[in-house]
């Protein structure tokens, strides 16, 4: 089959576009999946940079687990596409469905994880005509939506809703979210409105009026002093991406008893904290990757329900996969940017 393979750390000359990749095995609990679309995220990135390792010596440590990556690895987290084969224990009735693939993976290989693995990291994803998941990670998805459009959601709406869940996000709550031009942070804002809570958004001032059309009652620039402009204890709610030096600030905002829940440091991972900001406020943390249980399943509800909308801003053959990369990298954009595999249906 035709696919990108990811055959060590570094720049974009580790992604290797080949023709002759051999079909995945699908074991008796598993799906084959033809693959229309999927999307670049941040992880794609830093995956193939070993940005997730902590050691400065080695990446052997640089996958979403702690572990290393085993190369030559098909990443893509996001994918979307259509069942063309099903294991023995699968029934047949599932040929054909239209899915989206949960990016969290508790099953592989016909076993039960300890751990949970991630699509394109721990195991091969969507940057390639096919892939194999469990069947209970590929989800049926009844939409009128472009493959191209509903391969922007997976990881970054999931991801947002894991975030909203976690912090316990309610009608009543102002929520304050930063990098809210991003995949995660632009679907976080659609999720709490849907849960008609209040949303300010840190954004770049030439974002800022895509950003208040998502449904962002303010933004802010996202070098200004968040904790002097909304004043301290204001907020019930931040949902951080980004961290880096105005994480002490994110903690200024937030009311006694307020939540923080992160899922991102694109402004750097190390901090500045005081501890006593924490226990004093009665602050809850909260670290949010592997998804909460439910929290695929009502997304897919959001995107049936049309409660959440696509934010595509561009689109690539999967041979340009360098190009898109590139792009990503720019930050121009708002939303998600989307390589296309097959033909969309």
């Amino acid at each position: 089959m035709r696919g990108v393979r990811l055959t060590g750390h570094g720049d974009v000359d580790k992604l290797e576009l080949r023709n002759d990749i051999p079909l995945p095995d699908i074991q008796a609990s598993d799906v084959l999946i033809h693959v229309a679309a999927a999307g670049v995220n941040n992880t794609d990135i830093n995956t193939r940079t070993g940005w997730y390792s902590k050691s400065q010596s080695d990446t052997d440590d640089a996958g979403w687990t702690g572990d290393a990556i085993q190369f030559p690895r098909i990443q893509g987290i996001d994918v979307c596409g259509r069942i063309v084969a099903v294991g023995a224990d699968i029934s047949e009735d599932r040929m054909g469905e239209r899915v989206l693939i949960e990016p969290c993976i508790r099953e592989a290989g016909g076993r039960l994880l300890e751990q949970p693995w991630f699509l394109g990291s721990e195991c091969d994803g969507g940057f390639a005509e096919y892939t194999a998941v469990a069947a209970r990670h590929a989800y049926r998805v009844e939409s009128k939506l472009t493959d191209a459009e509903l391969a922007s959601f997976p990881c970054s709406y999931s991801t947002a809703e894991n975030l909203l869940t976690r912090t316990v996000v309610r009608s009543n709550d102002t929520v304050l979210i930063t990098g809210a031009s991003g995949g995660v942070g632009s679907a976080a804002i659609q999720l709490a409105r849907a849960r008609q809570a209040t949303v300010l958004a840190i954004t770049s001032p030439s974002k800022s009026a895509e950003i208040l059309k998502l449904g962002a009652e303010q933004t802010f620039d996202r070098d200004a002093p968040i904790d002097e402009i909304l004043g301290h204890n204001s907020v019930d709610v931040v949902i951080d991406l980004v961290a880096g030096n105005q994480f002490p600030r994110l903690l200024n905002v937030l009311r006694p008893g307020g939540r923080y829940g992160v899922a991102g440091a694109i402004g750097g991972p190390l901090v500045e904290l005081d501890v006593r900001t924490v226990y004093l406020k009665d602050l809850s943390m909260f670290g949010c990757t592997a998804l909460d249980p439910d929290v695929f399943a009502n997304l897919i509800r959001h995107i049936e329900g049309e409660t959440v909308s696509p934010l595509v801003a561009e689109t690539y053959p999967l041979e340009q996969i360098v190009d898109a990369q590139t792009a990503f990298i720019t930050k121009n954009h708002v939303g998600k940017i989307v390589l296309t595999v097959a033909t969309d249906t």
